[in-house]
């Protein structure tokens, strides 16, 4: 026999083994399931080739002439410089791409004399409940509500309204929306609950919902929708019904356009209409005449669809105040609700009492990561506030700010009262003290210190001093209907030059070949020469050099087009240049109004041409002013792209550049000739107006003034005229102070120059 392991060489190892004993049997039990994997396989293979000899394995030392026939071939990219090269077509939205449908689009059928009454009462009431809002008319008029989005036929029938009405939906709207509602302008529509209808209604089959109505003289089982309280027609059946139309127009005759499309329904496809459908009820109520809106209940107004007929656009806005009140009072009690289930589970949490911020339900404060993001308070009182947008020390509380302070006070002592009573009524004296800050996480937050006199259920007076913490929470964001605006339209630069700014023009040129004009960008230059009414010779002859670098320029690009203009002036200002150049320019333009000094990239005018919307909107840049290289004390040089906002700030107090459309100026600034008049104009009254200032002043469309990183304006002085006016001449001196550099750069320069005096 062998030697034997000994007792204690043997628990030795299998001690040393026993933590790689899983190790090893997971091994093992690998290597066995391979090999009888192996086995399986060939056994597999051999019943194949004994089977059909088609599938035979080449043999060792055979090889198979198919492989060798098979080799990579790169196919290289070329295309025909002679073409023009196709750009791929996307979509604007994934939401398009993809196929998805927005849920619901309401069309209202009007008449010429309740156009601009009934139908813009329901605009108004209705549009901010739906995604797209249509008016379709027979009447063919000049003069239409503006901001309304209205479609007129040119057939006033009733039962042709309804019929090219479909049409519209078919061609233009079946493939956006799921569910349509029709009604007419004398009806109004509790938006709330329509929007809460449809989200809840299935659009896969062939749906005809409103307020069934018998035939005269049909069957008994047919039934129309009354158009007076309005119908949904589901995305399915309108599909069906598009081929019977020419059909039923020809066929079918009747003076009432929901009559007429019950019958056309019932005749070709078998459909009715249905007053309910998967448990939700469709509930019109009829309007009688003189009838005072305060006497409906509040019930029966929340859970109706329709309210028909108002005569009266005063009644159609009463009842919209009834019904937005009551659903503000509903919300308030969900609140209050939620706020006691917050407290009551607070008790389960670690902190009780101390994991509920005030007020209950809403985030908690801003919490500061550094003494950088604090958030700091503005002392105010009834009048004056202490934290003005100039920089002044003080300033007298004006317009909306002046209504916000009283708001909060009233609050506040409607709050207390509320509380106290009927044992004590407060009666505000004075607002001893208040602060605000705006918190981007709740909302504006007040501090009050109020002095008030309490009168007790006895008639007792007397003062008191109360502190009131106040908040106004944040709303739910909204996404504002805008106009389309497509990204290729041409941008016209326009670049006014004076006989100071002929050294800087070299720059300007260069960056703008470099931007724009190498990436091929879809941009034309006006050059206005500004001459002064006593120029000299020689500041003429310094404007006529850069005719020959704009030559140069349009040599080296053919597709660029470059117009001169001369503008002699005493008063150089924004308007009175933008006049000249409108009128040499259709109204369709879209001007981007620039500086000698400015860097416009290929990122600025996107954006201009996605923020100016004409009739609608224009935009105000905000470009980064570089700081004077001699504070900064470096090197002046070409910065590169990732070092553009590296020196510099946001010069909030220029509006040098501006971006708008032409038409929108051309009505903005007769409007501004109507107000201000002719004579005055002349006398220069207008004369130091700014782009900025004449569509504030005189013009209703938006105002979108933001930063634009991606515009960059060198260092420079501007030139503060006596032109200007007394605002604008301080705006342009505290610009300009400003663009010397940052309080850090001022002090070192301050420092260097004190240790050189010293020395």
């Amino acid at each position: 026999m062998g030697p034997s392991l000994s007792p204690v060489l043997l628990a030795s190892l299998i001690g040393f083994l026993k933590p790689a004993l899983p190790l090893i049997l997971g091994i093992s039990l690998g290597c066995s399931l391979s090999l009888l994997r192996v086995s399986w396989t060939q056994g597999e293979e051999d019943m194949c080739t004994g089977r059909h000899q088609a599938f035979q394995m080449p043999q060792a030392g055979e090889v198979n002439p198919l492989i060798n026939e098979i080799k990579p071939r790169i196919i290289p990219y070329s295309r025909n410089p002679h073409t023009s090269h196709r750009k791929v077509l996307r979509t604007r939205y994934i939401q398009s791409e993809l196929g998805f449908r927005e849920r619901l689009s309401v069309l209202v059928l009007s008449s010429r004399p309740t156009l601009s009454t009934l139908a813009v009462a329901i605009n108004r009431t209705l549009s901010p409940h739906v995604s797209r809002l249509m008016f379709f008319t027979g009447a063919r008029g000049p003069k239409l509500p503006h901001g309304m989005e209205i479609v007129s036929h040119g057939d006033e029938r009733p039962a042709w309204l309804m019929y090219h009405t479909l049409r519209y939906i078919e061609v233009h709207l079946l493939s956006t929306y799921d569910w349509f509602y029709v009604t007419q302008d004398d009806s109004f529509v509790n938006g709330y609950r329509l929007k809460e209808m449809t989200i809840h209604l299935s659009p896969g089959p062939p749906l005809y919902v409103g307020q069934p109505m018998e035939f005269i003289g049909g069957q008994d089982d047919w039934r129309y929708c009354s158009g007076a309280s309005g119908f949904l027609l589901s995305r399915a059946l309108l599909l069906r019904l598009g081929p019977h139309l020419d059909f039923c127009r020809s066929e079918i005759l009747s003076s009432r356009a929901d009559e007429w499309l019950g019958r056309c329904l019932q005749d070709t496809l078998g459909v009715a209409c249905v007053g309910q459908y998967q448990g939700l009820h469709y509930v019109s109520l009829k309007l009688p005449r003189n009838m005072d809106v305060k006497r409906i209940e509040g019930t029966v107004l929340s859970g109706t669809l329709s309210v028909h007929p108002v005569r009266d656009a005063a009644i159609m806005y009463r009842l919209q105040r009834k019904l937005s009140e009551i659903l503000l009072r509903r919300t308030y009690r969900q609140i209050r609700h939620l706020q006691n289930e917050i407290l009551n589970l607070s008790s389960l949490t670690p902190e009780p009492e101390a994991s509920v911020s005030w007020p209950v339900g809403v985030s908690p404060p801003f919490s500061p990561t550094s003494r950088f993001d604090l958030l700091t308070w503005e002392y105010f009182t009834e009048t004056h506030s202490f934290s003005c947008p100039d920089g002044s020390p003080k300033c007298p509380l004006q317009g909306v700010w002046l209504r916000e302070v009283q708001q909060v006070l009233e609050e506040a002592l409607e709050q207390l009262n509320l509380r106290y009573q009927p044992w004590l009524h407060f009666r505000l004296q004075r607002l001893l003290n208040g602060y605000r800050r705006f918190d981007p996480t709740r909302g504006m937050e007040y501090t009050l210190d109020l002095l008030l006199e309490a009168v007790t259920e006895n008639g007792h007076i007397g003062a008191l001093t109360k502190r009131f913490s106040l908040l106004r929470p944040l709303s739910h964001v909204e996404i504002l209907p805008m106009p389309y605006v497509t990204e290729a339209t041409r941008v016209q630069l326009v670049l006014p030059l004076m006989a100071t700014d002929a050294g800087h023009v070299a720059g300007f040129l260069d960056a703008f070949a470099t931007n724009l004009l190498d990436p091929q960008e879809n941009v034309a230059l006006t050059v206005l020469l500004v001459y002064d009414v006593h120029f000299t010779g020689q500041d003429k002859d310094v404007l006529e050099e850069i005719n020959g670098m704009i030559s140069e320029l349009e040599k080296r690009y053919s597709f660029l087009r470059v117009e001169i203009m001369s503008v002699n002036t005493e008063m150089p200002s924004q308007v009175q240049l933008m006049d000249v150049a409108s009128k040499k320019h259709p109204v369709d333009t879209l001007f981007f109004l620039v500086g000698v000094w400015s860097d416009v990239t290929s990122d600025a005018l996107n954006r201009c041409r996605m923020n100016a919307i004409s009739a609608w909107q224009v935009f105000s840049p905000v470009h980064f002013q570089e700081y004077s290289p001699d504070v900064l004390r470096q090197s002046v040089h070409a910065q590169s792209s990732a070092d553009l906002l590296r020196d510099g700030h946001f010069d909030r107090l220029s509006s040098s550049e501006f971006c708008f459309y032409n038409s929108d100026f051309m009505m903005a600034h007769g409007k501004m000739v109507l107000e201000m008049g002719d004579q005055e104009e002349e006398d220069g009254e207008g004369g130091d107006m700014e782009i900025l200032d004449l569509f504030l002043r005189h013009s209703e469309l938006h105002v979108f003034r933001a930063l634009e990183p991606a515009l960059v304006q060198r260092f420079s002085v501007r030139q503060c005229g006596a032109h200007l006016s007394g605002d604008g001449y301080h705006r342009c001196v505290i610009s300009n102070l400003e663009a010397l550099g940052s309080r850090i750069h001022l002090a070192m320069a301050l420092y260097e120059q004190d240790q050189t005096n010293s020395t």
